[in-house]
């Protein structure tokens, strides 16, 4: 609890209260009230922060989990290349962040990228600035880190190996085949972890940083901007006040998501 309020509550306290007050980082904070909510939520970066959020957060929920969810299941049904796809799989996972972002900077390079050039077999006249050109800069940016799931198979390949070998051998028994087994009893069963997975792939979007200031800082305009791209600019020009409260809001955004995943995946509840 002390560590709690030293490092996490104290801070949180902090955040919020000087998100009512205009402030310099240096001078003595003044107090403004609501002004810089209000202000941030008639912001046009701010509004397209959340709309690019949302995507974000319907292409987690489902392909990147699901992408997840589906090596889980080649790994514990131990299908013929189940142990390379494995090893493959994990070898992404102890790569930085930073350092994919600026190997995708390459991969999708107009002039030398291996993307472009795969195209240009099929079109020679084939040109697109991934990064710097709109909807495609959207979309280069979600490829950074949509196909890295590890530990969405991690979490739900733990959960797998740990449902009782009797519920399969009475499944088999009663005729059910392997995709009616994975129906009725995995996916029941693994409820909690799946749930877990999308909390924590929704969430990482919120904290999105290194994928998007190292390949498009946020354009083209305003295409690929987020909330801590939004904190870091605004305190970079001293405006820590603004900066907080747009913190502050990714607190609440974190706690709203995770209340709304915990009931849609009713992870308050027994298996049933």
């Amino acid at each position: 609890m002390l560590v709690f309020v030293a490092f996490f509550a104290a801070p949180f306290i902090t955040i919020f209260a000087t998100s009512l007050t205009r402030w310099n980082g240096f001078t003595e904070p003044r107090f403004v009230g609501f002004a810089n909510y209000v202000r941030l939520f008639q912001s046009g970066e701010f509004l397209l922060s959340l709309r690019n959020l949302l995507y974000w957060y319907l292409i987690a929920a489902t392909f990147h989990v699901a992408l997840g969810v589906v090596v889980a299941f080649l790994i514990y049904h131990k299908y013929k290349g189940s142990r390379v796809i494995r090893t493959v799989y994990m070898i992404p996972e102890v790569v930085s962040m930073a350092a994919w972002a600026m190997i995708y900077r390459f991969i999708f390079n107009n002039q030398f990228g291996i993307l472009n050039g795969f195209i240009r077999l099929f079109d020679s006249d084939f040109t697109l600035h991934w990064f710097y050109e709109s909807p495609a800069a959207f979309w280069a940016v979600t490829m950074t880190w949509v196909f890295s799931s590890v530990y969405a198979t991690l979490i739900t390949y733990a959960e797998l190996v740990s449902i009782p070998s009797e519920l399969h051998d009475s499944a088999r028994i009663d005729g059910a085949s392997q995709w009616q087994t994975t129906l009725r009893i995995d996916l029941p069963m693994i409820r909690y972890s799946i749930g877990t997975c999308v909390i924590l792939s929704t969430t990482a979007r919120l904290g999105m940083f290194e994928q998007i200031y190292l390949t498009t800082k946020g354009g083209p305009g305003d295409d690929t901007m987020n909330i801590p791209l939004i904190i870091v600019k605004h305190i970079s020009a001293l405006n820590h006040g603004y900066a907080n409260s747009a913190a502050a809001t990714l607190v609440v955004l974190g706690v709203i998501t995770m209340w709304l995943f915990s009931r849609v995946f009713r992870m308050n509840r027994s298996s049933e």
